[in-house]
């Protein structure tokens, strides 16, 4: 019997990215369709885009990744052939599936490059692979989907995620170090979408857990320690999550920190929120304020990280055939469900048909 039996695939569900500059147009159309983007935001992301000459950083690190991982099973004996959709942009998840039911394959696990718990998260990435197989008819061919639960408690995601907080303190000058604050950072949504999922619980409980494993690798207590949000994109009469953090940065610039390090929990890679956001809007608010400033790694394909994956793969495929694998966690939020409970992650605007849940 295989090792991820009874799974005869892996897809990777992300996110997408533009590949040139006439891409990003229509990449930006298929991401805000439906909803209500100001022009005056569509525009401004774009120049984003423009400025790294067209092309979002996440496709090529999520073929980076797929490749990570075929090394890493191929090294443990798991023959698990690895897909790779995607919601917005080219590989489009319906015809990823339209192919993998060509080719044979009856029941995958589905891996999404999204850590945590949310609408646009979570429930949106099940309405799309509901949507992806009745569009290509991969249903109808006998193809069936499992997903791998929320995993932003896992060790494997944390542990890394301390590592390159501490490289990051090490890039700061010795006078500023110790005091420098953890600037944690994910993407900010609506407040209506972060009131139905454990969205900023969850993130509460990285930040805590990685805060944690810095003062036990440094020896240094008590340092400053706050959670942030970047890239809000709705209309300004709606509530999102605050603070955002450049207006962070000059409210505790004005207050005198010696330092600060972003720590981008929210994401698995170097996503353009991280690129432009942090790298670049952060890092240029820093250096006007003369604060002294370093961005943490994101997991990317840190051999831990990829080695969580395949656990997780493992995992969910143990619970498929009736055992009860141990699951690997942190903090005290408790093991997200495979299967999402009836409500998880509401779809503020209509009720739209999902896989994977209880509705």
């Amino acid at each position: 019997m295989s090792l991820a039996s009874p799974y005869d695939a892996l897809l990777l569900l992300s996110f997408g990215g533009p590949e040139g500059p006439e891409d990003v147009v229509p990449f930006l159309e298929n991401v805000t369709r439906g909803r209500a983007i100001p022009k005056e935001r569509l525009v401004e992301v774009g120049a984003h885009y423009f400025h790294f000459g067209g092309v979002s950083p996440i496709n090529g690190q999520n073929r980076a990744l797929i490749a990570a991982l075929e090394r890493d099973f191929a090294g443990q004996g798991l023959d698990l052939p690895i897909y790779w959709g995607n919601r917005n942009w080219d590989p489009y998840v319906a015809d990823t599936l339209a192919q993998m039911a060509a080719d044979g394959v009856r029941r995958a696990v589905v891996f999404v490059t999204s850590a945590y718990s949310s609408y646009s998260g979570c429930r949106q990435y099940r309405e799309d692979l509901a949507a992806a197989m009745e569009s290509g008819g991969a249903g109808s061919a006998g193809l069936s989907l499992d997903r791998i639960r929320a995993y932003y408690d896992h060790p494997g995601f944390v542990e890394p995620m301390i590592r390159s907080t501490v490289d990051a303190l090490g890039a700061l000058d010795a006078s500023v170090r110790d005091a420098a604050e953890l600037v944690f950072v994910t993407h900010s949504l609506p407040l209506v979408l972060a009131e139905s999922s454990l969205y900023v619980e969850q993130h509460r409980t990285v930040a805590h857990l990685v805060a944690q494993g810095v003062e036990l690798a440094t020896g240094v207590s008590g340092r400053v320690s706050t959670l942030t949000y970047c890239s809000r994109s709705g209309p300004p009469s709606q509530p999102w999550l605050e603070p955002d953090i450049g207006d962070h940065l000059c409210e505790r610039s004005a207050q005198g920190p010696a330092a600060a390090v972003a720590v981008p929990i929210g994401f698995v890679s170097d996503h353009m929120e991280v690129v432009y956001d942090l790298d670049t809007e952060a890092a240029e608010t820093a250096a006007k304020l003369a604060l002294p400033f370093a961005r943490a790694a994101t997991v990317g394909t840190d051999p831990q990280f990829v080695a969580a994956i395949r656990d997780l793969v493992l995992e969910r495929a143990a619970r498929a055939r009736g055992e009860q694998p141990r699951p690997k966690a942190l903090g005290s939020l408790g093991v997200m469900p495979d299967v999402c409970r009836a409500g998880c992650c509401a779809n503020p605007r209509a009720h739209r048909p999902a896989l994977c849940g209880s509705d």
